[in-house]
């Protein structure tokens, strides 16, 4: 009896070391790493509505596409070591000269490391006096209309931020006018000068593009004045495209 009961017990005490070790052997699966975005909306100027709209509603797209968000209006923030932390920057309707030169190389250094920027409509009228800047967001403002509804030509119906569009996508903004274009931006979406009133920029008015620049990826959208914009889930779709082409997750 004592010898079936200690054979009893060194089956089991062999089956338990067994279990433990094919358990020891089973592969771990890695955490995913979310990538991280710095919302950046300081202004020295005209300070638009929609900011705050705007902070939220990339922040739910963050939650429902699996980035973090940040948000900041402290410039003194822009340090290298803080950007460490992000894979792109989005400057959200920044006005005015909104960077010091340590601001301005650090996001040098930053996109030359291969990092992203996102432009929202007001990014353009911001920093008329740093050449760098000008060239990578790809333009400048120059005037605007009043509000009203104008069409829309998607030029790049295949990218990332423009395949949900319609053709001809009608619908009420404030639109730019532009100067200082820089000729190597690859355009997505144009203005129908016609189709409103208030165009200065002819038969091409871009008003939404994209290039690598310096190492880096930039899209911009002139998309985005008002504060309906930020629930309206065609626009929401295009920022999001514009996010996922500068991170590098298309």
């Amino acid at each position: 009896m004592l010898a079936k009961q200690l054979t009893r017990s060194i089956f089991l005490l062999l089956c338990l070391a067994a279990t433990f070790s094919f358990t020891d052997k089973q592969p771990k699966m890695p955490s995913a790493k979310k990538h991280s975005l710095l919302v950046f909306s300081k202004t020295n100027g005209y300070r638009h509505e929609s900011i705050e709209a705007g902070i939220a509603a990339i922040k739910k797209l963050g939650a429902e596409n699996n980035f973090e968000v940040d948000a900041t209006e402290d410039s003194s923030y822009l340090t290298d070591a803080n950007f460490k932390k992000y894979k792109a920057i989005v400057f959200l309707s920044t006005t005015g000269t909104v960077l010091g030169k340590e601001q301005e190389a650090a996001l040098q250094k930053f996109i030359r490391s291969g990092h992203g920027l996102i432009g929202i409509h007001a990014a353009t009228d911001c920093e008329y006096e740093w050449p760098w800047y000008v060239q990578m967001i790809g333009g400048n403002f120059l005037s605007h209309p009043q509000q009203q509804e104008a069409k829309l030509i998607i030029v790049d119906n295949t990218n990332i931020s423009t395949k949900h569009l319609p053709a001809e996508w009608v619908r009420k903004d404030e639109w730019y006018n532009f100067k200082n274009m820089n000729p190597d931006v690859k355009v997505l979406i144009k203005i129908d000068e016609t189709s409103y009133t208030g165009g200065k920029n002819g038969d091409n008015h871009p008003m939404a593009w994209y290039h690598s620049f310096d190492g880096g990826r930039v899209f911009y959208t002139e998309l985005g004045h008002t504060i309906e914009s930020y629930s309206d889930p065609l626009y929401l779709q295009h920022i999001l495209g514009g996010i996922k082409y500068v991170m590098g997750t298309k």
